[in-house]
Parts: C-alpha cells; structure tokens; sequence
C-alpha cells in the first residue's frame, strides 16, 4: 500500500486544519497521522490506493474552511510503514 508524506505550508494551524484532515482522511479509509510544526507548518503522513491520496492532496490544497494553503510538498515513502488508524499527534 502506497503512503505519502506531506508537509503543508500557509496558515493551517489555529484553524481546525489537524481535525479536518483527520476526519477527511478517515472518511477516504487512509491510515496514518497529522500534526504541527514548530514552524508553523503541518506534517502528515498518509497510506491508502493511489486514488485515496490523490483525493486526500487535493483535500489538503484546500484545507479546512479558515485555512489558507500557500503550498503543499508531497514525498513518496519509501520504507514499508503499517498504521491501525489515522490519527493526530501532539509531539
């Protein structure tokens, strides 16, 4: 199973960004996790078919509805990792 590791860049945390993303990764069935920066910015990574992360980037492109997305950087991962949910971590 594919998995993506992503990094979000303009004003995304403050503004529910982390749980948007988790519940939208949830409802497209993808496994893996989210959360902030010190930087400002917000990291994720996310496993599923090709078809859920590709819905999954244009959902972060957007982001939650107070959100302001100025780029969104997306990797390939290239080590076999294996999530039981997604979720949000705080460190």
């Amino acid at each position: 199973m594919p998995c993506r590791h992503y990094r979000v860049y303009g004003r995304v945390q403050g503004v529910f960004y982390r749980a948007s993303a988790q519940e939208q990764a949830e409802q497209l069935g993808l496994t893996g996790w989210v959360r902030n920066l010190p930087d400002g910015c917000v990291e994720a990574v996310a496993c599923g078919s090709e078809q859920q992360l590709t819905s999954f980037e244009n959902w972060l492109q957007q982001g939650s509805a107070m959100a302001r997305v100025e780029n969104l950087d997306i990797e390939a991962v290239t080590d076999p990792v294996y999530f039981n949910k997604f979720e949000v971590r705080y460190s």
